[in-house]
């Protein structure tokens, strides 16, 4: 197996459905702006999304691939009525919490965006649109449960392609809405229930080839399933700690008017890297890490955690690079059309700029609570999830009114970095990780590369900076065609370095 190679099929689907969401949100930037009626859908569809990222990016999997890896290896049977325990067990729960959520719907939203509550309208409107997202959260936690199953088994398209579908009908309700005059924030709530029907199908049809599931909707809690769900609860809140600081700040930035907009779009920048960087190398690495620590293949550990994270900073350093030199051209580029004036753009750059300082912290966060969850530790990202949420809240309450909406991502970023070290010293103090001068030497080589890249963008933002304006149309091509060269510049270098090279992570 090359993680490189793993990573890339699990990158390039990830990167087509960033690709279709930026389509989207290009979409929903020019027809909606940062208004009320835009700021009450992400509030509606934070929430469901959140549980998306949190169960289809690698929390789901985190707890159940070792646990399912652990059963095949004593028979399919075995692993088969593991699978089932756990699915009928899913199904129970969450029809309970859909539908105890659709009742308290005006509560759940008052915990979300508090600062609505001063705008009737506003608050009325994020309720009704609530109600018709939730249900996704139904479909997509299902279908991570599936493409858990195709992980174990070393198959990562099907799940990785899952959910472009999401973005497809959401652009087509966008479309839909424009030509027949429709009610946009309305048609794209509903339209994300859909997506999540048509993908869980999708998932369910793929896995057959593997596991066909027996539905009894029966509670047979028996050790393997209780085990699994103990470690499930854990990894979901120490997996999903970005997750979770970014749902904390659309909380604390309900107050501002537009910040929530703001956030949500460059959040949605950033993200793309951490799919590739952090999510698409953890979940690849986590079976044959598990695999190989069940094994006691001493080498084999080392090498997979080394690889991951040094592939992971190759990829995470010159992007988190990237947007603090680009981020005012990065954003004009795809969002500056329509609705959305020169102001916000302004103030979507600034938050864009400030969690990129902390990309590659995010990504390592996603590689390192892989190295304890791949042991069944998952109690030590937990705690440590815990205190970086703490520290997260401390300062964005602490310097809100002082800052504004802005803190928010920094106090994102700072959190993360804090995260990283703490899992370095727990990591070097349990011996779960020990580095090698090969990783420390490449680390060097993808900061030489990096700075090349930086030179190179700089350079060519200055050289086009007439063509990158506002009023240009296509300001998106001519940045496209700089990140293209600057990129490929980059690749060159580190490969002509020694680092950007496919067999150097071939892992067995």
């Amino acid at each position: 197996m090359n993680l490189l190679s793993s990573a890339s099929i699990f990158s390039f689907y990830t990167l087509i459905s960033r690709i279709l969401g930026y389509l989207r949100d290009i979409l929903i930037a020019v027809f909606l702006g940062a208004s009320v009626y835009a700021d009450a859908f992400f509030v509606a569809f934070r929430l469901p999304n959140t549980f998306r990222r949190l169960f289809a990016e690698g929390v789901f999997n985190a707890a159940f691939i070792p646990s399912y890896t652990e059963a095949n290896l004593k028979s399919e049977d075995e692993s088969k009525k593991f699978a089932d325990d756990v699915l009928n067990f899913l199904l129970i729960i969450l029809l309970a919490i859909v539908f105890i959520a659709e009742i308290f719907t005006p509560a759940l939203v008052y915990l979300i965006a508090p600062g609505f509550s001063t705008d009737p309208l506003k608050f009325d409107l994020a309720v009704n649109l609530t109600r018709l997202t939730f249900p996704f959260l139904f479909f997509v936690s299902l279908s991570s449960f599936f493409s858990g199953i195709l992980n174990s088994k070393n198959k990562f398209a099907a799940a990785a392609a899952a959910p472009i579908i999401l973005n497809i009908i959401l652009i087509l309700s966008l479309f839909v809405s424009y030509f027949f005059n429709l009610n946009f924030e309305f048609n794209l709530s509903f339209a994300v229930s859909i997506a999540g029907f048509i993908q869980l199908i999708f998932l369910v049809f793929v896995t057959k080839f593997y596991y066909k599931p027996t539905i009894n909707f029966k509670i047979n809690l028996n050790p393997k399933v209780k085990f699994f769900f103990k470690k499930l609860l854990p990894s979901i809140f120490s997996s999903g700690v970005t997750q979770i600081n970014i749902l904390i700040g659309t909380i604390i930035a309900s107050f501002e008017s537009g910040a929530v907009s703001y956030l949500y779009y460059a959040d949605r920048v950033y993200q793309i890297n951490l799919a590739i960087a952090g999510i698409a190398i953890g979940t690849v690495a986590l079976p044959v890490l598990s695999n190989k620590i069940k094994s006691g293949d001493q080498f084999e550990i080392n090498n997979i955690q080394n690889k991951s994270l040094e592939l992971s900073l190759l990829l995470s350093i010159p992007a988190a690079f990237g947007l603090l030199i680009a981020s005012i051209e990065i954003i004009n580029a795809l969002f500056g059309y329509g609705s959305f004036k020169e102001g916000d753009i302004l103030l979507t750059a600034k938050a864009l700029y400030f969690f990129g300082l902390g990309i590659p912290a995010f990504s390592l966060v996603k590689i390192l609570s892989n190295f304890f969850f791949a042991r069944d530790n998952t109690k030590t990202p937990f705690y440590i999830s815990v205190i970086i949420v703490v520290v997260n809240v401390f300062i964005s309450l602490s310097f809100f009114d002082s800052y504004g909406f802005v803190i928010i991502p920094i106090a994102t970023s700072i959190s993360a970095w804090f995260a990283v070290l703490m899992y370095f010293i727990l990591l070097i103090k349990l011996k779960y990780f020990q580095s090698s001068l090969d990783f420390l030497k490449n680390c060097l080589k993808i900061l030489i590369s990096t700075l090349v890249m930086s030179v190179l963008l700089i350079f060519f933002l200055n050289i086009f900076e007439d063509k990158l304006i506002y009023s240009n149309n296509f300001k998106s091509i001519y940045l496209i065609m700089i990140v293209v060269v600057s990129a490929g510049a980059y690749l060159l270098i580190a490969k002509i370095l020694g680092v950007f090279k496919i067999k150097n992570f071939k892992i067995n």
